[in-house]
């Protein structure tokens, strides 16, 4: 079992733990009166289990998480990663549902001294608003990232965002990474960037260019000639025709770069 703070997990985790042997204690506050989060505590759409440092360092080096950053984390638990995002100079919020939990995450922020920069509150994340997010993280079952997913790709192109071991089914993830050592269990990350929506027609100097876009992956025709390869990162666009390599910017209209050594554009 990971060990340090802890995090939150859907229900079909428990059922993994329960066959590996791992002992659930006590759920609620013990004799002292503090509350003390429990593996497999049930919650509002997951339980809990914990997240090893390691994996939660992991997930913000992939998101690159800098001082300019505003962190949001889905299902914050007793508040590692928010905690670990602010000592790392980002504007970090947790939205989670338990309100002991809450409590207990301000407690541990202010312990850690980011309490300035950690921010908690209580919150359904799939009513919470998430547009001034750069970086998102999660450690939620796959059928709640899914549910989450249109939201998450009407986020802003470029925003970061990276799970704990689950996936978003056929939205393959931009990077993955295993942690070793530290980490016994739940130590996958995964990391997309939200791609600029750049499907349709578009005029350049080289022809029509016809886009057409299944998440980050593109395919289409330039002059009527097929586009090699193509990938939407952000708001970064890059496709080949022929040996011609074009990239590109987009900045909500238009398109511009380079193909090869010369400045191409496109429009509407």
């Amino acid at each position: 079992m990971c060990t340090g703070l802890r995090h939150r997990v859907g229900a079909a985790v428990v059922v993994v733990l329960l066959v590996s042997g791992s002992a659930f204690a006590q759920a609620g506050k013990p004799a002292g009166g503090t509350f003390e989060p429990t593996v497999g505590q049930a919650g509002k759409d997951v339980v809990w289990v914990p997240t090893a440092q390691a994996l939660v360092d992991q997930m913000l080096d992939m998101a690159k998480v800098t001082p300019q950053d505003v962190v949001i984390d889905l299902g914050s638990g007793d508040g590692i990663t928010v905690i670990s995002a602010a000592k790392r100079g980002a504007q970090a919020l947790g939205i989670e549902y338990n309100p002991e939990m809450v409590a207990l995450s301000r407690k541990n922020a202010t312990a850690a001294g980011v309490a300035d920069k950690a921010t908690f509150i209580k919150a359904d994340l799939f009513e919470s608003d998430l547009s001034k997010a750069t970086v998102i993280t999660m450690f939620l079952l796959p059928s709640i990232n899914m549910q989450l997913r249109p939201k998450i790709l009407g986020l802003k192109p470029g925003t970061r965002v990276v799970s704990n071991t689950f996936d978003m089914e056929d939205w393959a993830p931009d990077d993955t990474a295993r942690v070793t050592g530290e980490c016994s269990s739940w130590c996958n990350a995964l990391l997309w960037i939200v791609p600029a929506k750049v499907e349709g027609t578009w005029k350049t100097p080289q022809g029509e260019l016809v886009l057409h876009q299944q998440f980050q992956t593109l395919t289409g025709t330039l002059g009527g000639k097929p586009i090699g390869p193509g990938t939407v990162r952000g708001e970064q666009v890059m496709f080949t025709v022929g040996t011609t390599a074009f990239t590109g910017r987009f900045d909500g209209t238009s398109i511009a770069g380079m193909a090869g050594s010369e400045a191409w554009t496109a429009t509407r």
